[in-house]
This record gives structure tokens, sequence and C-alpha cells, in this order.
């Protein structure tokens, strides 16, 4: 079987709504300048960058529910 086929089925059954809707209707409820002190680290801006090998890191936010990571832009 096709892995992009099987994630794609996966992904589906974890979600059956699209992706892309679901990115656009969080994006629609986000309020200006939220989480802009964490992008705007010195840490993030390195990550972002790929700098020091940071290309290979994942990046990881956790927090209790409803503190706001979903609506990081």
């Amino acid at each position: 079987m096709d892995r992009g086929f099987e994630n794609a089925q996966i992904m589906q059954w974890l979600s059956p709504q699209s992706l892309d809707m679901k990115h656009y209707d969080l994006l629609s409820l986000r309020f200006e300048g939220v989480g802009d002190w964490f992008l705007k680290t010195s840490e993030f801006r390195q990550w972002r960058g790929g700098q020091g090998g940071a290309h290979k890191a994942v990046l990881f936010c956790s927090g209790n529910p409803g503190v706001g990571k979903t609506y990081l832009k």
C-alpha cells in the first residue's frame, strides 16, 4: 500500500475535518499579539532559522489545555 495514501487515511480517521480548514478556522479566532513574546525569543529565532543544528530539532510546546498553544502564529 502507498505510504502517502495510508498516512492520508490515518489523518482523516484522526480528524475528519480538513487540516487546511481547521487551520483557517483557528487563525480566524486568533487575537493579535498572542504569543508574540515567545516568537521573539532568541531560542525560537535560532530554532526557526536552523542555527546550531536546530533544523533537525522538533519544536514541542507543552502546557495545560486552554493556555493558547493552538493560537501561536
